[in-house]
């Protein structure tokens, strides 16, 4: 079988009123609800503990951001997980304050990526994909991952993706920039209550999207942009998925964005064959330690023999 026939992917299905597709999706919407609260419980614990906790406070915060993005947000854009519009809403501008970026704006960015799959840039140094990692890597290559981790937030134009989102949909497009003002008031709230703890949270939300970006990086570090079952980047650890929503099946995901999370390993057994066939990378870390793996490939060309060992 080609990695580009058809694959059957069974979606799940649910009689709840509330849930669109499954009643599992409680888990992340919870998860949700309470990265929010603890996002609102460091401004009350700030006055109230010392400097050392409200550190180790912070860079929870800093790693929650990326699990938030990767896991709860990511997979809410690809399946909403209510029934009812007005809930998806709520939760997306929930998403939206929480993460401290507009879940709108957000989701234009990623089915951008899905677009482009982290292509090369043509020959007018252009990528499909705004955040390949290839678009500022040196003839061809990709960035270092650090400087892609470190930079890519400052590389973000929420000018050009809100004129993306209107040209598609102009509601939406409201709707988007009312979560960037909600989330932008809150920060200035913040400030005006106590200026320390702005000056204290930046630092932290700046890093947990710079640890987003590199995560992002080993998602797509040593795949293959010209096929489509080896565009990701697949990472298997249990504890990693089962904490971050299934995050680690990249190269599945990518081959078939709508699946559902909870089908992702049943999905997985479905193509192994073809994913073996194409030489699909896998590494052993979570993705955001993904410079740690042991069979990882110099920054060159991805059209590069891939080590035996890293590959299913």
């Amino acid at each position: 079988m080609k990695s580009n026939e058809v694959v059957i992917v069974e979606r799940p299905t649910t009689d709840s009123k509330i849930f669109a597709h499954t009643r599992w999706d409680a888990i992340p919407v919870l998860a949700g609800v309470l990265h929010c609260a603890y996002f609102f419980g460091m401004f009350y614990l700030f006055p109230r503990v010392p400097l050392w906790v409200m550190l180790i406070l912070g860079f929870i915060y800093a790693v929650s951001i990326s699990w938030n993005i990767n896991g709860i947000s990511h997979n809410f854009i690809h399946n909403p997980y209510f029934r009812a519009p007005l809930l998806n809403r709520l939760f997306s501008i929930l998403e939206s304050v929480t993460v401290g970026f507009s879940q709108i704006l957000y989701e234009c960015v990623h089915m951008q990526h899905h677009k482009g799959n982290a292509d090369r840039p043509d020959e007018h140094g252009e990528t499909i994909d705004w955040i390949s990692i290839y678009k500022h890597g040196d003839e061809g290559e990709a960035e270092h991952p650090f400087k892609y981790a470190f930079f890519s937030f400052f590389r973000e134009d929420p000018k050009t993706v809100f004129k993306e989102v209107k040209r598609k949909d102009p509601l939406e497009a409201a709707w988007g920039m009312v979560e960037l003002v909600l989330t932008i008031t809150t920060f200035i709230v913040l400030g005006l209550l106590n200026w320390r703890y702005l000056c204290f949270l930046l630092p932290f939300y700046y890093f947990g999207h710079s640890l987003s970006y590199l995560n992002g990086y080993y998602r797509h570090y040593g795949g293959n942009p010209d096929d489509p079952i080896a565009w990701g980047v697949s990472s298997y650890d249990k504890l990693y998925n089962w904490i971050w929503f299934y995050n680690g099946y990249h190269a599945e995901h990518h081959f078939r964005p709508k699946v559902h999370w909870t089908k992702m390993q049943a999905f997985r057994d479905q193509i192994v064959d073809q994913q073996r066939a194409a030489g699909v990378r896998v590494i052993k870390p979570p993705h955001a330690l993904g410079f740690l793996d042991s069979d990882l490939p110099p920054r060159k060309r991805p059209d590069a023999r891939v080590p035996e060992s890293a590959v299913l």
